[in-house]
C-alpha cells in the first residue's frame, strides 16, 4: 500500500493515532486497506503517539465483515481465512500497544465491529449506537477476539447468551455491561472521543503505559504477586520524568506539565 493510500486511514492529530477501520464507501463493513494500514502503524509506533482512535467514516462504527465478498469468493474458506489472519494481526497490535486505545462507536458495532469495541481500553457511543454479535445470522463463528474479550467484559455466563442468542444490545445496556464506556448525545460522538484522545496523549503517558500492563498481568496472577507487580511499578513510577513532575505539580499547586515526559 502507497504511502498516499495509508494517509486515506491513518493519520495523526495531537499525539493521537486515528485509524478508520470502516467506510462509507464499502457500505461501512471493515475496510480491510484501513486495517492494513492500522496494523503497520502501530507496528512503527513513535513517541510521538500518546493515543489510538479506531473509527468509522460512515453511519456505522463498523457493520462486520463483507458478506457480499464473502458470497462472492471462488473460495469461501481460503478467502475468510486471509480476512481473519489479517484482522488478527491488527488485533495483536492492538492489544499490544501501550498507549490507551478508544473506539468511537457510532451507529452500529455488529460482528468484528463488536469485536474491535470490545477490545478498545473506552469505547464511546450515544443513543443510537447498536451492538450484536451477528455471526449466528449468518452461520459463522466469531472472529477478531470476541470470544475472548466478551467473557472478560460481561463475565462468561452473560457472554454465552450474547452470543448463542445473537443478541442485539442497545446503548444503555452496553454501557451498564462496561462494553462502553460513555454515552453522549450521537452528534458528540466522534468529537468527545477525539477529546479523550488528546487528554490522554498530553497525559502521563508512562502511568497509563504502567495501568495497562498491570492490569494485562492481573488475569493470570495471585493477589501477592499483583501486589509485588503494584510495589515495583509504582517505586519506578515515583522516580520517573513524569512522575516527578506530577507530584511536583501538585505539591506546588500547579497543572502538570507532562510534554516530552515518559
Amino acid at each position: 500500500m502507497t504511502s498516499t493510500r495509508q494517509a486515506d486511514y491513518v493519520t495523526t492529530v495531537d499525539g493521537v493515532l486515528l485509524i478508520t477501520i470502516a467506510t462509507a464507501a464499502h457500505g461501512t463493513s471493515m475496510d480491510f486497506a484501513g486495517i492494513d494500514a492500522g496494523t503497520a502503524a502501530l507496528h512503527s509506533l513513535g513517541a510521538e503517539v500518546g493515543a489510538v482512535l479506531l473509527r468509522g467514516t460512515g453511519a456505522n462504527f463498523c457493520a462486520g465483515g463483507d458478506v457480499r465478498g464473502f458470497a462472492a469468493a471462488q473460495d469461501r474458506s481460503a478467502h475468510i481465512h486471509g480476512l481473519a489472519t489479517d484482522l488478527h494481526e491488527f488485533v495483536r497490535a492492538l492489544d499490544a500497544t501501550a498507549v490507551p486505545v478508544l473506539a468511537s462507536v457510532q451507529g452500529w458495532a455488529a460482528g468484528a465491529g463488536m469485536s474491535l469495541a470490545c477490545l478498545a481500553d473506552i469505547a464511546v457511543g450515544g443513543p443510537g449506537t447498536k451492538l450484536r454479535p451477528a455471526y449466528p445470522g449468518i452461520a459463522l463463528s466469531p472472529d477478531g477476539g470476541m470470544s475472548w474479550t466478551l467473557p472478560r467484559r460481561v463475565g462468561a455466563g452473560r457472554a454465552r447468551n450474547i452470543l448463542l442468542t445473537d443478541a442485539v444490545l442497545d446503548a444503555d445496556e452496553a454501557l451498564r455491561l462496561g462494553i462502553l464506556g460513555k454515552l453522549v448525545a450521537d452528534e458528540n460522538i466522534a468529537d468527545e472521543t477525539l477529546r479523550l484522545a488528546r487528554t490522554f496523549a498530553a497525559g502521563p503517558r508512562s502511568t497509563y503505559a504502567s495501568i495497562k500492563s498491570l492490569l494485562r498481568q492481573s488475569d493470570s496472577a495471585t493477589l501477592s504477586d499483583q501486589l509485588d507487580r503494584e510495589r515495583d511499578a509504582i517505586t519506578a513510577a515515583a522516580n520517573s520524568p513524569a512522575g516527578r513532575e506530577g507530584v511536583n505539580a501538585f505539591a506546588e499547586k500547579r497543572k502538570p506539565d507532562y510534554t516530552g515526559l515518559v
